[in-house]
């Protein structure tokens, strides 16, 4: 038996292969505007969610252009990551992120 025909017999004729889809995932993001202050969000679409922020999409950035990614944190569980957006943009959390992006 040829290597391509065990594969396919593990894999059965429907060509699935027992994997999993890849779970989606969810973004808080820290962005340094042009005045040097930071904009915290959250997404399940980074790169187009960044794309929208530079081309002025975004009317909370739109007017502090230009915008630099600064750092990410991807989260399995999209509560979980709302909850840590929340949590940056709380008082403590907003010392943190000067604290480490600025």
């Amino acid at each position: 038996m040829r290597i391509a025909e065990a594969q396919e017999a593990k894999e059965g004729f429907s060509g699935f292969s027992g994997r999993s889809p890849p779970l989606p995932m969810f973004y808080v993001y820290i962005l340094k505007c042009k005045d040097n202050e930071l904009y915290t969000g959250c997404t399940d679409d980074l790169k187009d969610r960044i794309k929208r922020h530079q081309k002025g999409n975004v009317p909370a950035t739109k007017d502090r252009l230009p915008v630099k990614l600064a750092s990410y944190f991807a989260f399995a569980n999209k509560y979980k990551a709302y909850e840590f957006e929340k949590y940056l943009k709380s008082g403590s959390g907003r010392a943190f992120t000067k604290r480490h992006f600025m």
